[in-house]
């Protein structure tokens, strides 16, 4: 027999006997974890110690401060790390400190790396992919598919064997949790066991492809990825009531087997398609998964970076399989990516408005509506991106204006009235005193106040205030019968020697209170009605005032006089009864504009405007400014078009493309108050090179670079998220984590041999990869433990056998309900609220939020559609392990804990469908008792119960028996309130006992 070959290496006073480094030595699998663990957090990109980098063969051929170079290839007795590493002296030894040595075997290994050259190759996972041969086995009958032959070589290797095929039932209730997380029925498992056809299994396997659940399955995978929740998070938390809208995207896609390429690019740049549909649009709302912070006084800005940063890193853990997120403060320490490369992707995602849209939902409608609608959205884009550079000078050019201009506060100033007079009674008199001035009271129909007043100055507006009058109906402020007045119009004129010398224009109409219907804006010369205006109806007996500024700074000369005209139009003497008129100066800070929201939008520093302050600002320009003819045409026929079918439209988060581009800057630690130098978009350095349409890459082309051939990575990435569902755990054990530190493959060839197949036989296929998956031996293998092989590989990463692991937390309520026949089979739609404690919901923000119990089909829909609230997710979920929703999650946590079984005993939904179950078992026909309760043991584990096992619940059933007649009130309520024919309450409960027990069992709630 051959003896491993060992040697002793000396290191320090005693000697050790190791293994032998490899015949042959691999940078990645022996040299590249090392230098990870030991030297990178030291010696990495960002400010290396000593002046020493250990991230290339250039830097690790170089000299640090010591003067002496770190690695001579093929020496390493002059290489000044082994002498380092095998040093005493603790000043010199490394590492440094009390961090723990490098082992012996270790030692050999840097050794025999340097004489061998110190090579130095590209990380595994950024290597282009090519499809491996496939390799020659022994066992020629065990593969059904080459892929097998990969696992097979592997075991080979060792001289170990795979498993045995898992029975048949065991088959078909794994294909059903895996493809659409449900339990097969007894009539699908009898024709499964039944057929005796070499097609059998590939029949089963078409079947649960096309099942419409099956999109269901999967989405819920892929909503994982995008932290998919139907809130906003952060503390006030509010509902997104459009959230579904993307759910049902998701499933619609998977189920219609999208290909993945496709599926890739509408959800980062649906948006950006050459005349993109709805469903595109909608399918852009993966980005808009982020958490939403509306609490008062936040920074917005500040927020719609942490949006853009949370983008970021989605996509690099969702595509990339990176820890991008580990470069938006500085450089990566283990993977080559550049603090400034972080950004460069970041850029991507700060040249992305947040859209609130509304867009038809309907498969009727969208189709209708998208013929009428999409020419008119397009133009309307394209009309905006050809005012975009104009509005972008004119907003610059008025917030100079702003900048430059001091402001004093807004007082008002009596003035002198000279004379009022009345159209409707030219020969009546008002009174004027200095409470204000009081009209007639004869009756009239209409009527116009003219007040001529003194003053002199600059003024910026005027102010009238309708005063309660004892002689006024209802001590109003009106003389109709109501004690209302309804202002038409108002005028404003400068005269001299009673000669109008000047029109003065009003605009920005406010009031303290009006009207419902009756607005202030309502008396300003361009408002549609002459006859409606300002009124206030409900608190007719209340001083109230209306308040105009002027366009500009009215300069009054000495001697002048003001003619203020009070048109009231509407009719039955809904004129005023007492009224007050002041000046107003000062406050003439861009007084120019309509609406004081534009000057607190020019304000803003540029960079720091938000969606809603760019879209303010370019909507007044278009309509108060240059006043467009042909936007305007074009957005009145897009809302007659969308009030025809108002009915068809809903109000959808989705992402656009800015008019003009954002510029992007560094971070300097990731802080977004310390911008540095500017960034354009493009793709981090190891990876392949993004070309850009056009002159500025965006996120389509973005979306097209991660699914262009040469980009490694997404393909890997995929396909191990495919093979994690399937198997419990990845090819590669770290979904998240592709780089330096992450795992390597426990089969590399398989995975990129499946990448390869994947983009390229199989279209990007997602149900044609899983079928090729789900048909190999490999998958086929019983998951049963073989001791023979446990102690050497616990995590059985050869795939000697299938992996069994408890279904994810939505599915075990599924299959509660399934086997029950409560499960409302409904696809899709708004989200639901199955019971949970009231008192949770009052933990919400200010009690903002009320989960009330959904009622009929709703309360049995499956767990995906349960309403999650980020801060007070449903308990039950949580109990069995569903992530947050705050990040993107790749792999969930599986733990067992006793708040579990009592969650499966004691919760109400889990109770509920025992008292089902029951009532099914006892209402369906069996000759004997043991039949049937060996009828309702097979709707829980598929396969044929034993007789043994039969006997136990047996023995549950008489126990509970016994118990619940001698306690008839606990019978009735633990029964539940439905009767079932011939049965006794005692004997509904002691079945719904027993039912809960299989509910209970191990094998139901895991896949095997």
């Amino acid at each position: 027999m051959r003896l491993a070959l060992t040697f002793i290496l000396f290191c320090g006073p005693a000697a050790s006997i190791v293994a032998a480094p490899p015949e042959k030595i691999d940078f990645q699998r022996d040299v590249r974890p090392i230098l990870a663990e030991k030297c990178i957090g030291c010696h990495g990109p960002n400010q290396p110690e000593a002046g020493v980098r250990m991230v290339d063969r250039a830097s690790i051929l170089a000299s640090g401060e010591s003067g002496h170079p770190i690695v001579v290839a093929g020496k390493p007795d002059q290489s000044e790390l082994i002498r380092r590493v095998l040093s005493t002296d603790p000043d010199l030894r490394m590492p440094p400190g009390e961090k723990p040595p490098l082992t012996p075997e270790q030692v050999a290994i840097l050794k025999k790396w340097i004489e061998s050259g110190a090579d130095w190759s590209a990380h595994w996972s950024f290597v282009p992919i090519e499809r491996p041969p496939v390799p020659e086995v022994v066992q020629q009958g065990w593969p059904r598919s080459e892929m097998d032959r990969f696992v097979l070589a592997g075991l080979e290797a060792k001289k170990w064997t795979p498993s045995p095929e898992a029975d048949r039932s065991t088959l078909l209730k794994r294909l059903s949790y895996d493809l659409i997380g449900l339990p097969p029925t007894i009539a699908e498992a009898d024709a499964f066991l039944n057929d005796t056809s070499p097609e059998a299994y590939d029949k089963v396997v078409q079947r649960l492809l096309d099942s419409p659940h099956f999109g269901e399955r999967w989405g819920r995978h892929w909503l994982d990825l995008a932290h998919y929740a139907d809130s906003d998070g952060y503390e006030k938390d509010r509902a997104r009531a459009d959230a579904y809208l993307y759910r049902d995207w998701v499933i619609d896609a998977i189920n219609r087997d999208l290909p993945f390429d496709q599926f890739t690019i509408q959800q980062l740049a649906g948006d950006l398609l050459p005349d993109a549909t709805t469903s595109q649009r909608i399918a852009t709302a993966f980005l808009r998964q982020t958490l939403t912070n509306e609490e008062g006084g936040v920074d917005q800005e500040e927020y719609r970076v942490a949006a853009c940063f949370d983008r970021t890193e989605t996509v690099g853990t969702v595509w990339l399989g990176l820890t991008i997120g580990c470069a938006r403060c500085h450089g990566h320490k283990y993977d080559p990516l550049p603090h400034q490369d972080y950004y460069k992707l970041f850029a991507f995602f700060n040249n992305a408005e947040e859209e609130n849209e509304r867009l038809p939902i309907g498969a009727a409608a969208v189709s209708e509506l998208d013929r009428e609608r999409q020419p008119l959205v397009t133009a309307i884009l394209a009309r905006k991106q050809a005012l975009a550079p104009a509005e972008a000078a004119w907003e610059a050019t008025e917030r100079q204006k702003l900048l430059d201009t001091t402001d004093t506060k807004l007082t008002e100033d009596p003035i002198t009235i000279v004379e009022v007079t009345s159209t409707a009674l030219p020969d009546e008199k008002f009174d004027v005193d200095n409470k204000g001035i009081h009209a007639p009271l004869s009756p009239r129909e209409q009527d116009a106040y003219t007040v001529i007043g003194s003053t002199d100055g600059t003024i910026t507006g005027i102010k009238l205030s309708a005063l309660p009058d004892e002689r006024a109906p209802h001590k109003g402020t009106g003389l109709a019968s109501s004690g209302n007045f309804v202002i038409s119009r108002i005028t404003l004129t400068l005269e001299q020697d009673g000669q109008p010398t000047r029109h003065i224009p009003l605009h920005r109409a406010t009031a303290d209170y009006s009207q419902a219907g009756f607005a202030p804006t309502q008396v300003l010369p361009d408002a549609p009605d002459s006859r409606k205006g300002w009124a206030v109806g409900g608190k007719v007996n209340e001083k109230h005032a209306l308040t105009l500024r002027t366009k500009e700074p009215i300069e009054v000369p000495e001697g002048s006089r003001l003619r203020l005209v009070i048109d009231q139009q509407y009719g039955s003497n809904h004129v005023l009864a007492s009224f007050q008129v002041v000046v107003l100066r000062g406050n003439a800070r861009g007084l120019g504009f309509s609406e004081p929201s534009i000057i607190t939008a020019l304000d803003t520093y540029p960079e720091k405007r938000v969606a809603n302050l760019k879209r303010q600002l370019f909507d007044y320009y278009t309509s108060q400014v240059v006043r467009d003819p042909e936007l305007a045409r074009l957005e009145a026929e897009l809302r007659q078009v969308d009030e025809k079918h108002k009915a068809k439209l809903t109000l959808v988060r989705t992402i656009s493309q800015p008019l003009l581009p954002r510029t992007t800057r560094l971070f300097h630690r990731g802080e977004f108050l310390s911008p540095r130098e500017v960034v354009e978009a493009g793709a981090p350095q190891p990876l392949s090179k993004l070309v850009a349409r056009g002159d500025v890459p965006d996120r389509l082309d973005l979306a097209q670079w991660l699914i262009a051939p040469d980009n490694p990575l997404t393909t890997r990435v995929a396909v191990n998220h495919t093979w994690q569902r399937l198997f419990g755990h990845g090819l590669v054990r770290t979904p998240a984590d592709f780089g330096v530190r992450g795992e390597r493959p426990t089969h590399p060839e398989l995975l990129d041999w499946l990448a390869d197949r994947f983009r390229s036989d199989w279209k990007w296929s997602r149900k044609e990869l899983i079928r090729q998956i789900v048909r190999s031996a490999t998958y086929r293998q019983a998951s049963h433990h073989r001791p023979e092989y446990e102690a050497q590989d616990p995590l059985n990463l050869s795939l000697f056998r299938q992996n069994r692991f408890r279904v994810e937390a939505e599915i075990v309520r599924d299959l509660n309900l399934a086997v029950s026949g409560l499960l409302s089979p409904k696809i899709g739609g708004p989200s639901v609220f199955p019971p949970m404690p009231e008192e949770l919901a009052k933990l919400s923000y200010a009690n903002s939020f009320s989960w009330k119990n959904s009622t009929g089909e709703d309360r049995y829909r499956r767990g995906m559609y349960t309403f999650f609230k980020r801060t007070i997710p449903h308990p039950s979920l949580m109990t069995f392990d569903a992530p947050d929703a705050n990040v993107a999650c790749v792999e969930r946590t599986v733990s067992n804990t006793p708040l579990q079984s009592l969650t499966l005993l004691n919760n109400e939904s889990h109770l509920e469908a025992a008292q089902q179950m029951a009532r099914r078992a006892l209402s369906t026909p069996a000759a004997t008792e043991d039949e049937r309760l060996a009828l309702a043991l097979r709707w829980c584990i598929t396969r044929p119960p034993s007789a043994a096992e039969v006997a136990v619940l047996k023995q549950t059933l008489d126990a509970g028996r016994d118990y619940y007649k001698d306690h008839e009130p606990d019978a009735k309520q633990f029964g539940g309130e439905a009767k079932v024919e011939n049965q006794t309450p005692a004997e509904v409960a002691a079945w719904t006992a027993t039912m809960r027990v299989m509910l209970n069992l191990d094998e139901f709630v895991t896949r095997e």
